[in-house]
């Protein structure tokens, strides 16, 4: 009598699990050590020609924010509130932009899709 259903080759199966379930645990691994770096990075964006800096860490905390004395016109708050804003969006970006080129560099080598 035939056999019915199951995979030609009888168990192939089990070892194509083992392989994706290993790039699983390396690809995870590999994350973690990525956003460990990441963490412990540290980001400087500054604005009006330096007069605004800002300083964040991977984790988007902002450590230090310096202020050129020269910079405070109690007439036009506004242009420092201004530089501020410029500034925390730079250094936001800059990390985002970090944080996406590692994930990219980890994902890009998936190729098309899972084999099955």
């Amino acid at each position: 009598m035939a056999k019915r259903g199951g995979f030609p080759g009888g168990m192939g199966m089990p070892g194509n699990m083992n392989n994706l379930m290993k790039q699983a645990q390396k690809m995870q691994r590999q994350m973690e050590e990525n956003q460990k770096a990441l963490d412990e990075k540290e980001y400087t964006a500054a604005a009006g020609g330096g007069a605004v800096e800002v300083k964040m860490t991977g984790k988007k905390e902002i450590t230090k924010v310096t202020i050129d004395p020269d910079a405070i016109d109690p007439e036009d708050v506004e242009t420092l509130e201004e530089m501020i804003q410029i500034a925390v969006n730079q250094v936001l970006r800059q990390q985002e932009e970090d944080s996406a080129s590692m994930m990219s560099g980890l994902t890009g080598g998936l190729g098309g899709g899972f084999p099955f």
